[in-house]
């Protein structure tokens, strides 16, 4: 948690709130990828990329 805050503070400091979305996103996909790594409907959401 605390690299989370430390980057949270960095954005902030460095004015670059702006890339706090592409994180976010970048972090949704990856996830999305992990979970579905052993799943049923890993076809179905590798279609999407």
């Amino acid at each position: 948690m605390s690299f989370i805050k430390e980057l949270l503070v960095f954005l902030r400091v460095r004015k670059k709130l702006w890339l706090i979305p592409i994180i976010m996103i970048m972090v949704l996909i990856g996830g999305l990828l992990i979970a579905a790594q052993g799943s049923v409907i890993a076809p179905f959401i590798y279609t999407l990329f």
